[in-house]
């Protein structure tokens, strides 16, 4: 055999990144998380997974040459192995055919949807979302003769009534940033089933330990892999999974625009990757105890957490996720300068513009993901001056609800209970 022809003869997609193990689907997802692409059959190899830190793969002929074109052994703009192992590891916490690596976040939405559509093409999309996807969608795509309409998130008979004969795409985001509603997935995908469109979630916050959204019928899963997945602050990544025929599409797009992940970068990536079940669990119980905690402080207006009961979507919540995530908003029952000064006086709480992180962070919505919004579409969302967002770490809870406690004594306004919601 020749020495090359080991690499091709694994059992792999001729795309490099599609093979599932095939006893995967019997494990739970702890087991998925650290053992994820890995294949434990292989035996006397590295423990850990090699970073392929290489731009181009050496081949002996030109035969092997054309053989090699379409897997991970090409060259890395087209695949990678160690990619492959990030992807396959996605791909099987979410439990879906494939997924793909991007260079960040971003970069995974406008590949996908310059994958999937053409001038000419419509999107619905709901209107709380990351602030960076509306100004894609409402900014940028009708550059190229693609319309959005944006739909208020909740209301499904308004998803459905700006649907057109040329919609392709429904785009939602549970829970959402930054005001943490929850969308019913079955709805979403019902809808999207009912009128042949594709059906596209961000999934940053839910994150595949707490949900999983191709279980309710939804077509493709994005990650801002940065978050949570990553978990540690150190990275920039964009990870979509889903249907094996859309994510052929978007793997050509992936390889034309030159949008893939980095080697080391998709290493670091795994490595967070092993402790995503541990952590998630962890930020959930923090969450909800900070989340309770401020639902009965005197300087707090309302309170927004999945799993709070007064929440609006909580009995949807409680149907479709298993964890209320680590996100938590809140709004001071004062002015935007009471929020400004309430986050600058947190101390364990890290004044940063991110989230998923194992340390616990604090942002003003309107000054980082949303500030590229303009006023009056933050009002429609309810992302308000007052609003304060909370990424809820892996420490001590009642560290931090003792920090919490000292940044809300800055709080200048009339004492009264919060609303929650």
């Amino acid at each position: 055999m020749n020495r090359h022809e080991d690499n091709l003869d694994d059992g792999r997609h001729p795309r490099g990144n599609h093979r599932k193990a095939d006893d995967s689907a019997g494990r739970h997802t702890e087991t998925k998380a650290v053992r994820g692409g890995a294949h434990l059959d292989k035996k006397n190899g590295p423990l850990g997974t090699p970073i392929y830190q290489t731009s181009t793969f050496e081949v002996a002929d030109n035969d092997e040459q054309l053989r090699v074109t379409p897997t991970d052994r090409f060259y890395t703009r087209y695949g990678n192995p160690t990619n492959t192992v990030a992807e396959e590891t996605v791909a099987q916490l979410e439990a879906v055919d494939a997924a793909l690596t991007f260079a960040s976040g971003m970069g995974a939405i406008t590949t996908t949807i310059l994958a999937l559509l053409k001038s000419g093409d419509h999107i619905v999309a709901q209107r709380d979302i990351y602030g960076g996807a509306t100004k894609f969608f409402t900014q940028w795509l009708p550059k190229m003769g693609i319309q959005t309409t944006l739909v208020d998130t909740t209301e499904y008979e308004q998803h459905a009534r700006a649907i057109r004969p040329n919609t392709r795409l429904l785009y939602v985001e549970s829970p959402t940033n930054p005001a943490v509603r929850v969308v019913d997935l079955r709805k979403v995908a019902e809808l999207a089933r009912q009128h042949k469109l594709i059906s596209m979630i961000d999934g940053t916050f839910g994150t595949p330990i707490n949900q999983r959204p191709a279980e309710f019928g939804i077509d493709l899963v994005m990650h801002s892999g940065t978050k949570y997945l990553a978990g540690h602050s150190d990275l920039i990544c964009g990870v979509v999974a889903g249907r094996g025929d859309l994510i052929q599409r978007i793997h050509s797009t992936r390889t034309t625009l030159g949008n893939c992940m980095d080697p080391h970068a998709s290493w670091m990536l795994i490595r967070g990757l092993k402790t995503l079940a541990v952590r998630v669990a962890r930020q959930n119980e923090n969450a909800l105890r900070v989340a309770e905690f401020l639902s009965q402080h005197a300087k707090v207006r309302s309170v927004h957490y999945p799993f709070l009961k007064s929440h609006p979507e909580y009995a949807v919540a409680r149907a479709q996720m298993s964890g209320g995530g680590g996100m938590v908003a809140f709004e001071v029952e004062g002015s935007g300068e009471d929020a400004r000064r309430a986050s600058e006086s947190m101390r364990l709480f890290t004044l940063a513009p991110s989230l998923g992180g194992v340390e616990s962070l604090v942002s003003i919505p309107v000054l980082t993901s949303h500030a590229m919004i303009t006023a009056a579409e933050r009002e429609k969302m309810g992302v308000t001056e007052q609003m304060i967002r909370l990424s809820v770490g892996i420490e001590n809870a009642d560290d931090l609800i003792a920090d919490l406690e000292h940044a809300l004594e800055t709080v200048a306004a009339t004492p009264q209970h919060a609303q929650v919601g």
